[in-house]
């Protein structure tokens, strides 16, 4: 019997999306299932347990092709190559450029150089890009945004000297004076004139983008994901206004334009980001009534974010790196930048160099990720995201556009209110363990000290001026818990915290796990014990091992029994807590306990209060 026409599967009937709630609704035996299975986002819509076929069907992103408008599924129809950046600090030209040629050799096919203002000269850029095959590679620049006309007249006397064929090289300069007032409270007015000299300048490179929107400021200052997609659409919209008002073409503005994005490690709500992101932009874009669909396409540079990265237990940052990378090539970017591990607090390294480089050539030469175009495509789940992702960014757009502009919102602090907002909340949910930082908030490295690595504290000369607008507080979210437990590494003695285990097994060794979590993120030592017999022999053993802290583990139930003999017995010799919230807390503060560690608890403060009671 033939079979080769038979559809896998067909002997089954396909369920219905009731009886699959039906039997969803059985397994929750009662309980809510709004509050236990839809899953409301930072990004301000609900996410459902599961999506049909049904549930795509009235999408329009499912019927977009790659390389076509409105480009959700990519620039190219062919495959999905992006270049792999590394960015070059260039005080030296000539140290850049033994630098520059060195990664070329290891995989590197987009170089970054950030130049200093008060070296930059036309003997400077022929030292720094000696030997590099400028049209064999995508070249990247960026300087004081003052002296960004005159790099870009130098560049383009340089490869006209050296008889470049104009459509072949592939080039940007970062100009994007409006980050300075995003995030300085920079008055930037007298830089806008700019903008047009800048793109007369290149304009007989058509692949030479000179105008930066840098979104990845946002992401790393703690945006949301919608946020940081929002403000973006209205950046680049205030640059195209501003540069059509200035007499350039719209066609011409749009084709000048680049936009820079962070990554966040939300695995697929970022593939979603920078669908929705080239959706948006192309029909933005569309309504200006470009000469052709292509000034429509967005060119995005992606770069790992820094936000989420730790001092602590620093290889860490390698997995969230990892993942955030994943996320920005599977969505088919323009190029990628990933951090190095240890940029939040030393110069990068050879090691974390060559680390970063690798992350991406894994992903692209043995993983294959540049071979398939949008492999996302017809994904229920992500189709979806990319759509609701879409809706919540436009109604950011549309709100910055009802204020009078990206430039006027953040002017009058609107947009420096909202992510300082965001970043505070952040801040909060990761003292209160409602955001997770492995390594810093939950599962730290007990053993590990800092060795002497501190954060590093960025800053920019460029501008002396006085802020006359609002600033965004740029701050990481490892960063309090680091600045806690940098503090008691420097106290005269490590506290050590002791579990004194007691009662049923189950509950003493899960609520010691959590404990001995709790007070390492503080850098606390944590002496953990399989179970005393009675509470003297487990207070006598606490003060043997010099303890300052004794935590008692046990059920809820025992806690009435054990707490209090416990805490007599111990006369006030080392702070005693009790782990848990049980029903007889009121009756044990009665009695003189005051401490409770338990998952309602904000963690950091918490910590900081036992640092405060021990003198640290």
């Amino acid at each position: 019997m033939n079979k080769t026409n038979e559809k896998l599967f067909q002997e089954f009937t396909a369920p219905t999306t009731q009886e699959w709630l039906d039997k969803i609704q059985v397994d929750l035996k009662g309980a809510d299932f709004q509050k236990r299975m839809v899953w409301r986002t930072n990004e301000g819509f609900d996410v459902q347990p599961f999506y049909r076929r049904e549930d795509v069907e009235k999408l329009q992103t499912p019927n977009a092709l790659p390389g076509e408008f409105p480009f959700v599924r990519g620039n190219k129809k062919s495959d999905n190559e992006w270049y792999v950046r590394q960015n070059i600090e260039a005080s030296s030209a000539k140290e850049a450029n033994v630098k520059a040629l060195d990664v070329l050799n290891k995989g590197i096919d987009s170089l970054g150089f950030k130049i200093p203002a008060k070296e930059l000269s036309k003997e400077y850029v022929e030292q720094l890009l000696e030997g590099i095959a400028c049209d064999c590679i995508e070249l990247n620049f960026s300087t004081c945004k003052r002296h960004t006309v005159e790099l870009a007249k130098i560049l383009v006397a340089y490869f006209e000297e050296k008889g470049y064929e104009k459509d072949r090289i592939v080039a940007s300069i970062d100009w994007d004076p409006i980050e300075k007032t995003v995030m300085k409270g920079k008055n930037i007015d007298a830089l806008l004139s700019l903008a047009k000299e800048l793109i007369e300048t290149v304009k007989d490179y058509k692949y030479f983008r000179v105008v930066t929107v840098n979104a990845s400021a946002l992401n790393n200052a703690g945006a949301y994901i919608v946020q940081e997609l929002g403000y973006a659409l209205a950046w680049g919209v205030e640059y195209l206004e501003q540069l059509i008002a200035a007499g350039v073409d719209p066609s011409e503005a749009a084709k000048r334009i680049k936009f820079n994005f962070g990554i966040s490690e939300n695995y697929f709500m970022e593939i979603a980001k920078f669908r929705a992101a080239r959706m948006l932009w192309a029909k933005i874009v569309k309504e200006y009534n470009p000469c052709c669909d292509c000034a429509c396409k967005m060119i995005a540079n992606a770069q790992t974010s820094t936000y989420n990265m730790t001092v602590f237990d620093a290889y860490v940052n390698l997995l969230r790196s990892q993942t955030e990378t994943m996320s920005a090539a599977i969505a088919g970017v323009h190029s990628i930048v990933v951090t190095p591990f240890d940029a939040v607090y030393e110069q990068p390294n050879d090691f974390s160099e060559r680390i970063a480089r690798n992350q991406q050539l894994l992903l692209k030469e043995e993983s294959h990720f540049a071979t398939i175009v949008d492999p996302s495509a017809g994904s229920y789940y992500i189709e979806e995201l990319t759509s609701s992702l879409a809706q919540e960014a436009w109604k950011i757009f549309l709100s910055v556009e009802e204020k009078g502009g990206f430039l006027a919102a953040a002017k009058s602090g609107n947009v420096q209110d909202d992510i300082n907002a965001t970043n505070e909340k952040r801040h909060l949910h990761a003292a209160q363990r409602r955001e997770f930082l492995l390594g810093t908030n939950q599962f730290p490295n007990f053993t590990e000290n800092s060795d002497g690595k501190q954060p590093l504290v960025h800053c920019c000369n460029c501008n002396s001026d006085a802020a006359e607008f609002k600033a965004i507080n740029s701050t990481r979210l490892a960063a309090d818990f680091e600045n806690l437990r940098l503090a008691t590494e420097k106290a005269e003695k490590q506290p050590v915290a002791f579990m004194l285990t007691i009662g049923n097994l189950v509950w003493r060794q899960a609520r010691a796990q959590f404990s001995t979590n709790f007070f390492a993120c503080a850098g606390y030592k944590v002496i953990d014990n399989l179970g005393f017999k009675n509470v003297e022999e487990g207070v006598d053993a606490a003060l043997a091992a010099g303890a300052d802290v004794v935590v008692i583990c046990s059920s809820d139930d025992e806690y009435a029994e054990y707490a209090v003999p416990a805490f007599k017995y111990l006369d006030n010799r080392a702070l005693f807590v009790v782990a848990g919230a049980p029903a007889c807390a009121e009756d044990l503060k009665k009695e003189g306990i005051e401490n409770f560690v338990h998952v309602k608890v904000n963690q950091l403060e918490t910590l900081k209060m036992f640092n405060e009671k021990l003198g640290i």
